[in-house]
């Protein structure tokens, strides 16, 4: 593995900074800077990471300024208490080997203040769709003293002991509103052309290089293409990239997009390593200087593709940090790797509304400054019923504690709802996350057993383990409907088989599932000629639970494949070739099907009651998680963390005063 990712593992350069390999983590806004623990919790987080084997990490965004602050979550650094905290942070980093960069931060129009707190500021008062404010344009004194605020701020950031800094210039915050000719309409010494546009960026670079000195490593993230019609083109970005090289910064870290932008960045659709010209171009306007790639890159061995075949010289990587700490070492070692699967939904979209950040595969994000549980005493056996994501996960965490740990499976194959999500364009990260579940299973000694149904009539069975968890998951809910017994009706598990669909697919529901059956059975290639597909739903929004950074993107691939989005039908019959109903407007009205899918929700699986009541006429511990649990708005994240917790429970739980039994199993 080592000789595969030569280039990843060669050491690096940031000015006078030593890197131990060209991986670098890059910053997350993880919504517990401000939690009031003396930093505990954000130094643990940090301590993780250095253990696993990172190389340079960058923080989440220290706001220069309370104005400047994108929420009321963010931490800010001229007040004492954040500084304490991040003193902390620092100190036990760097005792452990470790390197971290704080980024110096200004949300500018993109701040969505707490109530009664500052209004945003900008370049001009242009309307943000993102925060839904129209800033107050700063004028030439505030814009001057914003400067000086990145200067204290990056002053305090040597002082509380830092490796460096990096100063937050992407993504459409302050330094790229005052680049763009969208945000920045001023017509004095900071904007009207593109050189004047130029400056407030340059001129925060001075600043914060005359703050630190000539050796302290700075480094700027910026926008190699905002993806905003009429915003800045290509020559300007090279210029600037060049300017700001000139200026002082030691190193750039290219990101793409605003928030506000059109164009997917860093959802699960966007193939990996999808921007990484974007990079490039930006490498090759300043030469020798150190360039980062970033955004769509969750493997090394994608970033070593990227190194070995670009001129490149480092691959920020962020969210597949949280899926895995210990990615670099797990990777040099060539141990399975927990692969971030690009959902969103415990990180972006909790970090949009100022929550805690965690990750779906890895609920333990955010609680790494939680003791471990106390030692259990000797092994105790544990069977897991289920080999979906909570079975799994339950497993996975078992095993890790020294448990021996059996999973019964009753299909041909692990996963459950994520084996079918794989399937679907975009998310085969998806499978990924099954297999190193499975890997990391057998390599800690666990027992996978697949085609074995757990029942009613397995008390025997039972009664060898000293717990039990049920993961049964979940089972398609079935719709009374006129016609939904005929031949070409299909639930949505069997609708996901190859060959499954025909020419015309109508899929009845408004959820996440279906969603996902419209993007597989419409996807280009899928068919050929391509389907006809229709999605056919009682409510009036399309995929309301699917997370606020997914979902307007997946709708436009939907859209983009000419699936028809039908909302508020009722009165559903299905006939041998056509599905009739009542429209919205309360008008009949029918369309053409060779096949009908059923994604109307789910149930816990029938044998979930059967189980927990054999489980406990014997006397055995037990915890149920996932669908079976709870099937109501089916969340893969509760999914994973109530797999952790009952792990968790379980090295908790009193042990058996009689043994377990003994016995052979009969297959």
């Amino acid at each position: 593995m080592t000789a595969v990712l030569e280039h990843v593992l060669r050491p690096g350069r940031i000015g006078r900074l030593a890197l131990p390999h060209r991986v670098v983590t890059g910053a997350m806004h993880l919504g517990w800077e401000n939690r009031d623990d003396d930093g505990r919790s954000l130094a643990a987080f940090y301590l993780a990471r250095v253990r696993g084997g990172a190389g340079l990490m960058v923080t989440g965004g220290a706001a220069v300024s309370a104005v400047g602050a994108g929420g009321p979550g963010y931490g800010v650094l001229d007040d004492p208490r954040f500084r304490a905290r991040l003193r902390r942070v620092a100190t036990e980093v760097r005792e452990a080997g470790g390197l971290l960069a704080l980024q110096l931060f200004h949300a500018g129009r993109y701040a969505r203040p707490a109530a009664g707190g500052p209004h945003p500021v900008a370049p001009s008062a242009v309307y943000s769709a993102f925060s839904r404010h129209t800033p107050h344009a700063l004028d030439p004194a505030q814009v001057e003293a914003t400067v000086a605020d990145f200067a204290r701020g990056a002053h305090h950031a040597r002082d509380l002991g830092f490796a460096a800094v990096e100063i937050m210039g992407s993504e459409g915050y302050l330094l790229d509103q005052f680049l763009s000719p969208l945000t920045n309409q001023r017509d004095d010494e900071w904007g009207g052309d593109p050189h004047r546009r130029m400056r407030f960026g340059t001129a925060v670079v001075r600043a914060v290089r005359a703050a630190v000195g000539p050796d302290f490593p700075v480094v700027v993230r910026m926008t190699g293409d905002d993806l905003m019609a009429g915003g800045t083109d290509r020559d300007t970005v090279a210029g600037y990239a060049r300017a700001l090289a000139a200026a002082g910064a030691d190193a750039l870290n290219v990101g793409v997009g605003w928030h506000e932008s059109p164009v997917p960045t860093v959802q699960a659709l966007v193939p990996p390593g999808h921007w990484v010209p974007v990079a490039v171009a930006v490498k090759e306007a300043v030469g020798a200087l150190p360039v980062a790639a970033s955004n769509r890159i969750t493997r090394l061995a994608q970033a070593e593709e990227v190194l070995a075949g670009t001129p490149l010289d480092l691959v920020s990587m962020a969210r597949p940090f949280l899926a895995d700490p210990a990615l670099v070492d797990r990777s040099r070692r060539g141990r399975p790797v927990n692969v971030c699967v690009a959902c969103n939904q415990a990180c972006i979209d909790r970090s949009l509304v100022d929550d805690p950040v965690s990750c779906m595969v890895n609920p333990a994000v955010g609680r790494e400054h939680e003791p471990p549980p106390p030692p259990g005493g000797p092994p105790r056996a544990v069977a897991v019923v289920g080999a979906g994501p909570a079975g799994l996960k339950a497993a996975h965490d078992l095993a890790l504690a020294g448990h021996r740990v059996t999973v019964y499976e009753a299909d041909q194959e692990p996963g459950g709802q994520f084996r079918l999500a794989g399937r679907v364009p975009g998310k085969a990260d998806y499978l990924d996350a099954i297999r190193y579940l499975t890997a990391e299973l057998a390599r800690l000694g666990g027992e996978l057993r697949t085609g074995r149904p757990v029942t009613a009539a397995d008390a025997d069975l039972l009664r060898r383990y000293d717990g039990v968890v049920v993961a049964t998951g979940v089972r398609p809910r079935r719709l009374d409907l006129p016609g939904v017994d005929l031949p070409h009706v299909l639930d949505y598990p069997a609708a996901f088989a190859d060959g499954a669909l025909g020419r015309r697919v109508v899929v009845i529901g408004g959820g996440g599932i279906a969603v996902d059956l419209a993007h597989l059975a419409g996807h280009p290639g899928a068919a050929t000629p391509p389907r006809q597909v229709t999605i056919l739903h009682r409510g009036d929004r399309l995929g309301p639970r699917l997370g606020r950074s997914t979902r307007w993107t997946v709708l436009a691939e939907l859209r983009r494949q000419r699936v028809g989005l039908v909302p508020g039908v009722r009165d559903l019959r299905i006939g041998p070739d056509t599905v009739h109903y009542t429209a919205a407007d309360g008008q009949p009205a029918s369309v053409a099907a060779d096949t009908v899918v059923i994604a109307a929700g789910q149930l816990p699986n029938d044998d979930n009651d059967d189980i927990v009541a054999t489980a406990r006429r014997a006397g055995v511990w037990h915890h149920v998680v996932g669908g079976a649990r709870d099937s109501t708005g089916l969340d893969a994240v509760r999914a994973f963390d109530q797999g952790r917790a009952a792990a968790v429970a379980f090295q908790h739980a009193p042990h058996r005063t009689t043994p377990p039994v003994e016995i052979e199993e009969r297959v």
